[in-house]
């Protein structure tokens, strides 16, 4: 008789689906910035290009390097107008507020209205 025994495939399936599901939370992507906290009320459930500003004053888009001159061309092909998925900005809390405003208004010149700032919730 040549049957094949599935119990221990489905079994070796499940406990990779389990281990898989443990790890995937913990796996975070992307640029390694310091967010800032604050008192949030919304967990965002919608995904968008993440535009991420690191401590040297460098500007990411998801993982990309992009120059400050291209930010707007960039945003612009990566983002058209009829497109009404959030744009996420990241910024390392020891960005000085001028050059994250500075980012902001290129944002907004790149004709994105949706623009989403990121923080640690802060549940106090």
């Amino acid at each position: 008789m040549a049957d094949v025994n599935v119990t221990s495939l489905v079994d070796v399936t499940l406990v990779l689906l389990i281990i898989f599901m443990l790890t995937a939370p913990f796996i975070q992507g992307g640029i390694d910035v310091d967010l800032p906290s604050a008192p949030t009320s919304a967990v965002a459930t919608v995904e968008g290009p993440v535009i991420s500003l690191d401590k040297n004053r460098k500007v990411y888009i998801d993982d990309d390097p992009v120059p400050m001159s291209q930010l707007s061309d960039v945003l612009r092909e990566l983002h058209p107008a009829s497109d009404t998925r959030p744009v996420y900005l990241r910024s390392d809390e020891d960005v000085p507020y001028g050059f994250v405003v500075r980012v902001m208004g290129v944002v907004k010149e790149a004709g994105i209205n949706n623009l989403s700032l990121v923080a640690i919730p802060d549940n106090n």
